[in-house]
């Protein structure tokens, strides 16, 4: 199955620019109730994705610097990524969807000149293996 099928587009994903502030960036995460949004660069390609553990992180670090009041003053790109989120190619199967997905709570999808166009949920992911194993159980009469 094509991946594209499962694919949350670009225009309807929360995402940051690696240029953004720390405040926009919380405020986004806490707008849309999100705890990890995917980061993009000045050409729309995929670079990363922020979590609120490298923002608390990063500020706990900061020896007290930054605040959520001053936090407009500090840039994301200056945020170190503890976790590597990685991609997916619009081309990627539905293995290397699902590989990811149990590592990730989504997966960014990139084009083949690596910029980003979407997610994948790992619920719809889930969903999908859900049909297997309920028609499995089906045919085997449990």
């Amino acid at each position: 199955m094509n991946i594209a099928f499962f694919l949350l587009p670009k225009q309807e994903v929360a995402y940051v620019t690696s240029d953004s502030t720390l405040r926009q960036t919380l405020e986004r995460m806490e707008y849309h109730r999100f705890t990890a949004v995917p980061i993009l660069d000045k050409d729309g390609k995929y670079f990363g994705t922020v979590t609120e553990g490298d923002l608390l992180w990063h500020m706990k670090n900061s020896k007290g610097l930054i605040t959520f009041e001053n936090a407009s003053k500090f840039f994301l790109k200056d945020v170190p990524l503890r976790v590597n989120i990685k991609p997916v190619s619009i081309e990627a199967n539905m293995e290397d969807l699902i590989n990811l997905a149990k590592v990730q709570n989504f997966v960014p999808v990139v084009d083949d000149m690596d910029r980003f166009i979407g997610i994948v949920r790992r619920s719809q992911i889930i969903e999908y293996c859900e049909k297997f194993v309920s028609r499995e159980s089906m045919n085997s009469g449990g």
